[in-house]
């Protein structure tokens, strides 16, 4: 049995698994590659099974989303190694074995992901995890490469391989020992935020997560869940959700009191803009999030949560008000 199993969770993705499945099989001999079908409708199964009859499709009665198409299906899937890569993701040569190299030399990394560029624009890294993943204090995410929407183009000064606080589920890979032991991912999340929800978990537990310079490839962005107000609701109700399970106790009311004034400003901002589908969602996000109040509590397994979780302070200030740009324009705090 091969060590890594590369794991493409599709959801009516048949024109993106014609563009890119074909490069992943060839560029990944180090892994067995897998489908997880979350109840398509546009013919994907059937069009595996005519093209690729060898390749394993795990099939789900019912579309889970992310956390819990990937928690559901890879039951069925047996790895040391999981790699889960969106379908909209084009691979590259050797993208691999900078990865399995550093997992199989460093056991207290649970989770890696590679350099991501943007694929309609290759010089430049892409919105979702970048060079990878950090929060600030208030649990605001922005990456090494990627500050809010400004994005860096890659010139080499990332590629050193690090430390970083969560890992892009566009391309993520963990150990699969470690994903089980943590329940995977928070299915109540269905889809964004969960990856940094488990990441910050794995922190918790004494975990460390990498970014492998040496490994890139290449992501469409938004294929897969375009921009509209179920993403706006999903990323702020989620958001809130993940502070409430995973922030040490001293500072939990206050960094949630300011994420939700946070929210209240992005709002406003809304307001001005004319988007008032997106400001719906977010008063949609807050009252899912007071329902989920009481279960995300209950979800604090840890009782000594780290208070090293965050690489500044204030992200916004930082960007909006310093007019600092980009991830070197500013030092851990």
């Amino acid at each position: 049995m091969k060590p890594l199993a590369v794991v493409l969770l599709n959801y009516n993705g048949i024109a993106l698994l014609k563009q890119f499945l074909s490069k992943v099989l060839d560029y990944s001999p180090e892994a067995t590659v897998s489908i997880i079908d979350n109840n398509s409708t546009d013919g994907s199964v059937d069009w595996l099974t005519e093209n690729y009859p060898s390749l394993q499709c795990v099939e789900l009665d019912k579309n889970l989303g992310y956390a819990g198409g990937y928690n559901e299906g890879l039951k069925q899937i047996k790895a040391k190694i999981y790699c889960l890569l969106n379908t909209d993701v084009l691979v590259t040569p050797d993208w691999l074995p900078p990865i399995l190299n550093h997992f199989k030399s460093n056991p207290k990394t649970a989770v890696i992901q590679p350099h991501i560029l943007d694929y309609k624009k290759p010089s430049h890294f892409e919105y979702a995890g970048a060079a990878g993943g950090y929060l600030d204090a208030n649990g605001i995410p922005f990456c090494r490469g990627r500050i809010f929407s400004n994005l860096e183009e890659d010139l080499g000064q990332y590629d050193i391989q690090a430390e970083i606080f969560w890992a892009s589920g566009a391309c993520f890979f963990i150990r699969s020992k470690q994903f089980w032991e943590l329940k995977g991912f928070d299915t109540d999340f269905f889809a964004h935020q969960e990856e940094i929800d488990l990441c910050w978990r794995m922190h918790n537990y004494g975990f460390k997560t990498m970014a492998i310079g040496s490994s890139k490839v290449y992501h469409i962005g938004g294929a897969t869940l375009s921009a509209s107000p179920k993403k706006v609701f999903l990323n702020h109700r989620n958001s809130l959700c993940m502070l409430i399970k995973n922030l040490p106790e001293k500072d939990l009311y206050k960094r949630l009191f300011i994420r939700l004034l946070l929210d209240g400003l992005a709002g406003i901002y809304y307001v001005f803009s004319l988007n008032f589908s997106s400001v719906w969602a977010i008063i949609r996000a807050h009252f899912s999030f007071y329902l989920f109040y009481r279960s995300m509590i209950d979800k604090r397994t840890l009782n000594n949560k780290s208070a090293n979780y965050y690489h500044i302070k204030n992200i916004v200030i930082k960007y909006f008000f310093q007019k600092k740009l980009n991830f070197l324009d500013f030092n851990k705090e």
